[in-house]
Parts: C-alpha cells; structure tokens; sequence
C-alpha cells in the first residue's frame, strides 16, 4: 500500500517503511572502530550535567627524594595542589522524526534503527575530534577544513614548554629524526615507511619500517620516564598494512581474540604497546598513501602513542527525548552530546607523520 505525499514532504523518500518489496534484513553501515575511550582517562564521564560545567582534576604532585644520614631533622615538604580544568565546551545534537503512518507500515522498527545511528554517529565526531587533538591536528570532518595544526590552547597548556597544539616540539617524530634516512628532502618532511622484509640483514637508507618507527615512539617515552604498563599506540590503515606486510606474526593470536578486531584493538602487545586500528586519526592532503618524497611535506598522515593518564575526556548525552510534533501526525526524536578533553601529560604523548615510501 502506499500513500501521496505532500509537495516538499521529504522523510523517507524512497517509501522504503513500505513492506512491498524490501527484505526485512536491513543492511546496517559498517561502523568505524572507536578507540578514544580505551586510550584516555575517562574516570570523570558523569560528572557534568551542562555545557560550559568544569571539571577539576588535581595534578599529582612532584615529591623530593632526600639523602638520610642518622640524625638528620627530617623536613616534610608542602604537597603542591595544582589543577587543570577540563571544561565541557563541545556539543553536538541530532533531530529526525517518525510519521505516524510510515511506523505503522513499517516492517522494520525505524525509532530503533535511526536512534542506533544517531548515537553511532555522535560516538563517532567524538572520536574524530579527540583523536586529532591528542594528535595535535585539526579533523577536516569537524572543522570543514583540511586536517590543519591545531592552534587553540584548551583553556591553558599542562607544562610551560608545550606549544599551541598542548604538545612537546620533542616528542613529534618527522624525517630528519630517524638517521638512517639519508634521502635528501628535508629533515621536518613526514617519514618514508616502507616494510622490512624477512631476511634483510643491512639498515634501509631511504626509509624507514614501521617497527623502527614504533620503536623510536617508545624510546621517547622511555626517555620521559613513562610508565611502561598502560601504554597504547594508534594507526592508521595504511600504517597497518604496514605492518602486517613488514611481520607475518602479526596474523597470529595478537590480533584480538582468535584473530579479530575488538574496539579497534589489533594487537595486545607490541612493543610494550596495546595497537589500535582507526580511520579516524588525522589525514593530511591526500593521506599517507601517496608515495614519492614530493609529498612528503604535503600528503601524509599521522599515528599516535601515548599512555592511558595523558588525555582526560568527559562525556555525556546530557537529554535524549521524543515528542509529538505539532505540525505533523509524527514523532521527533533528538539527542544532545556533551563532552570535553584535555591534554595533562603531553610528555606522555608522541605523534609522529609519515607517508608510504
């Protein structure tokens, strides 16, 4: 059966809530893998009810190690109090209806179906917006621009010597600080990766393989006394292929459980690292696929480790309702997200760019 519609009248246009000829099997996108909540402290979700609330979150603080001879009048220091204010400043909504008619004849349940989207599709900004900025890049998607540095400082920065992006100049990883690459583009160019083989005995001049990348990644942290438990690192698909290309170990039990991707974890360890697999990290002019040293200043893209206590984040859906709509025999149902994020160890945060060689 099917009803006219009023001119202009444009939900669901294809009629598809018709049970004419369309199979009860809806065929749901396939859905990105998010993996901002496995890679951030995320203890204070709940705690906001409003957009512009601010959290307080207490710095631990620095405590002085002494030599003890017998006798010494032993002195206690004052514990420094230092907070960051983690403010809840992003929100993003969704709005849809349901006409009275179309859900009666529907032989799927549109409400659920388009209620599960919406919240995917709130999950995913989140993800986007947060994994750029822990990565120090704005994300084309959120901004509707291309993936750009970011330069706006949430609130103020953890440490003195981070720059606008929140992060340490020292701990992003281009070209000229891997010395094995002799090519001659300049040193601040994005990373040529290409997979070491099996059975190559000599060091590569031209590129780099994504274990030495992810190697040098851990020596940073190293460096900056990171704890070793709690470490994560995030790639791209390109990246990952990769890798998987350069140790044909990783097709093993690493990947998950009994071989598949959960949450976008790939591999439990590697390195000291849990790996995650996302789409949603940054992607530079025309990503990190495109090879040639031309455009390695231009087209690459970037990964990311880093440890579980750098990146505080704090969401909530602050109201979810559906009410009648006045003009129209139909439901509408809207949603509002709320969340915020701040950098508080960028010293526990290493980002680096590369493109495939």
């Amino acid at each position: 059966m099917a009803f006219s519609s009023a001119a202009g009248y444009g939900n669901l246009p294809n009629g598809n809530f018709s049970p004419v000829i369309y199979s009860k099997q809806v065929q749901l996108a396939f859905r990105k893998s998010s993996v901002v909540e496995a890679v951030t402290n995320n203890d204070y979700f709940g705690e906001i009810a409003n957009m512009g609330d601010t959290v307080k979150i207490i710095k631990e603080p620095e405590i002085t190690v002494k030599a003890y001879t017998r006798g010494t009048t032993i002195l206690p220091q004052d514990l420094d109090d230092e907070d960051f204010s983690l403010t809840i400043d992003k929100s993003n909504y969704y709005a849809f209806k349901i006409d009275d008619i179309e859900d009666a004849h529907s032989h799927v349940n549109f409400m659920s179906l388009a209620s599960d989207r919406a919240a995917y599709r709130l999950a995913d900004q989140f993800d986007q917006d947060v994994l750029g900025y822990l990565s120090g890049y704005k994300q084309s998607s959120i901004h509707g621009s291309p993936d750009t540095v970011n330069s706006t400082v949430n609130g103020s920065v953890a440490v003195s010597t981070a720059g606008t992006d929140e992060l340490l100049s020292s701990m992003k990883l281009t070209k000229g600080d891997l010395g094995n690459i002799t090519t001659s583009s300049a040193g601040n160019h994005s990373i040529p990766l290409a997979p070491r083989l099996p059975g190559a005995t000599a060091l590569p001049t031209a590129t780099a393989s994504p274990i030495m990348l992810i190697s040098r990644m851990a020596r940073l942290l190293d460096q900056q006394q990171v704890d070793t438990n709690g470490r994560w690192l995030v790639v791209d698909p390109v990246f990952m292929e990769m890798l998987r290309d350069e140790d044909s170990r990783l097709h093993n039990a690493d990947f998950g459980e009994s071989g598949s991707i959960r949450n976008g974890l790939v591999i439990n360890n590697l390195g000291g690292f849990r790996v995650y697999s996302s789409s949603n990290l940054p992607s530079v002019g025309t990503g990190p696929g495109t090879s040639g040293s031309a455009n390695q200043l231009t087209n690459y893209g970037v990964i990311v480790a880093g440890h579980d206590s750098a990146v505080a984040t704090a969401e909530q859906i602050n109201k979810t309702e559906t009410y009648r709509d006045p003009d129209s025999f139909s439901d509408i149902v809207r949603g509002m997200h709320l969340y915020g994020r701040k950098i508080l160890r960028p010293e526990a945060l290493v980002n680096a760019v590369y493109n495939a060689a």
